[in-house]
């Protein structure tokens, strides 16, 4: 995993913050399919995640209706589903506008 590379501001931040049920039960494999399935959406710019008492993903777009898209998206509403039913205890996402960023990198 790497920080994502989200271009010029302003764009969008959706932050993912979740406590999971016990186990995995398929939870691995389809945070990679939604990770794969975003990534080829219109208006995509990025994604980072970490997990430990508390998930937390934040993914990157360029526009609120490339976030409502992506969220009305067949194979994202299954995950979606899924999640209530068996992943998580609880969750919250929040929708940012980024209006300004920096960085530092070593290399």
């Amino acid at each position: 995993m790497s920080i994502a590379k989200t271009g010029s501001t302003p764009y969008y931040a959706v932050i993912f913050t979740s406590i999971r049920t016990p186990g995995d039960d398929g939870y691995a494999d389809m945070a990679q399919a939604m990770v794969e399935a975003a990534s080829r959406q219109p208006g995509f710019l990025g994604v980072e995640s970490a997990r430990e008492e508390v998930g937390i993903t934040v993914s990157y777009w360029d526009s609120l209706e490339s976030i409502a898209a992506w969220k009305r998206d067949a194979a994202h509403l299954i995950a979606q589903q899924t999640g209530r039913e068996k992943w998580y205890e609880s969750y919250k996402t929040r929708i940012c506008r980024v209006e300004r960023d920096y960085d530092f990198s070593r290399m």
